[in-house]
């Protein structure tokens, strides 16, 4: 389920990697990944904390989608 102003999804081949998770889960300021066993996983109840920086895009380009719920 998305937050209030933003989504966050990742590609699901992607999201089962857990070096790619790990990376994720560190570079993110306001904790929206959370690395496990079987890869990243969403935090939604930090969505609405997402300051845009695009730390997670750089991390993992094209795998990592950041959509803004409005204009």
């Amino acid at each position: 389920m998305p937050g209030m102003f933003i989504d966050v999804r990742v590609d699901a081949a992607a999201a089962k990697d857990t070096e790619l998770a790990k990376k994720l889960a560190e570079v993110c300021p306001v904790d929206i990944f959370e690395a496990g066993d079987a890869g990243v996983s969403i935090v939604e109840k930090n969505l609405d904390e997402c300051t845009l920086c695009d730390l997670c895009l750089e991390a993992a380009p094209g795998k990592v989608q950041v959509i803004k719920l409005y204009e």
